[in-house]
């Protein structure tokens, strides 16, 4: 299980604390999911997740302001009693006495936003699936080519930071080398970023440590990026079949996602930046239905029956 600091998340979204509350250093978020509290402040309390972020906007706002003060106290204090970990109020909208007294009662924070209920909501979730995904860590390279996200992958040496320099000379960017973090943010999608501490930063034998984002600017570099292809690179092997066609589809499991992957032979002469780049353009063509591979091959099916067809009507 990960989690995130509710003072993290406050620096986030820049939330204000209304409520002054002393324990927020100690408040941890271990759940992507969020509760607005309509029902909660009507006074139905079952099927509660105590774990949730709780948003308050325009409506709950609205309801609590019909009642009276005396009403209004007693649904926050049942409502704070159950426990969560904080409260927000979006739109900027009014805080009442009674939600601040309760708060300090309980040792709940209020928090406060200007941002609209459904736009902080979606953010807020955006953000909680991306800190509390689950994530491994791959030696090896991330960059960004074409918009396609490739990690490269490989035995030490074979090369993957010396072609991820040769990608950013040509205009691509860097997201990680080295160490790079995966998370899945969805079942269909792998995000990979790097570590804190080693983000821009690039290893090449025989120079040293480079930070990528002086030298190139930062447009060479990017803190995030799908993972759309994977590439692993081996020393060329002369006893083994490489694929030449492509005809048949590789994908790699990681964290239960199949990502598609090829697998690319090193050898003197050869370009790999390039090769990196031919594959990035080639995944994007196939996702957007058109595969070279099969084309050649329905035409060379279609040339073989159409020259069979010629032979039967010449013997007859």
């Amino acid at each position: 299980m990960f989690s995130v600091t509710l003072r993290e998340i406050m620096d986030e979204f820049q939330l204000e604390d209304v409520s002054e509350c002393c324990r927020i250093d100690e408040i941890v978020i271990a759940s992507a999911d969020i509760n607005r509290p309509g029902l909660q402040l009507a006074g139905y309390l079952e099927y509660f997740g105590t774990d949730r972020i709780q948003i308050v906007g325009k409506g709950e706002i609205a309801y609590l302001e019909v009642l009276s003060s005396e009403e209004r106290y007693q649904r926050l204090d049942e409502f704070f009693k159950i426990g969560f970990p904080c409260m927000v109020v979006a739109r900027g909208l009014e805080i009442f006495p009674e939600m601040v007294d309760v708060s300090k009662k309980y040792g709940i924070p209020v928090l406060k936003t200007e941002d609209v209920t459904s736009r902080f909501m979606s953010g807020l979730i955006r953000y909680l699936n991306v800190q509390l995904a689950p994530r491994i860590s791959r030696h090896g390279v991330l960059v960004e080519v074409y918009g396609e996200g490739i990690l490269i992958l490989g035995e030490s040496g074979v090369g993957k930071s010396e072609t991820a320099l040769e990608l950013v000379k040509r205009g691509h960017r860097l997201v990680a080398d080295d160490v790079v973090e995966l998370r899945k943010v969805s079942d269909k999608t792998l995000v990979g970023t790097a570590p804190d501490i080693i983000r821009h930063f690039m290893e090449i034998r025989g120079i040293g440590i480079l930070d990528v984002k002086n030298l190139y600017g930062v447009g060479s570099v990017k803190v995030t990026e799908n993972i759309n292809l994977v590439i692993q690179l081996e020393l060329w092997d002369e006893k083994k079949n490489y694929d030449r066609l492509g005809l048949v589809e590789e994908y790699t499991d990681i964290l239960g996602i199949k990502v598609p992957a090829l697998t690319i032979p090193v050898r003197p002469g050869r370009n790999l930046a390039v090769i990196v780049e031919v594959a990035a353009m080639n995944n994007r063509q196939k996702k957007m239905g058109y595969n070279a591979a099969r084309v050649l091959n329905d035409r060379v099916l279609g040339e073989i029956k159409s020259n069979s067809n010629v032979r039967r009507e010449d013997l007859a």
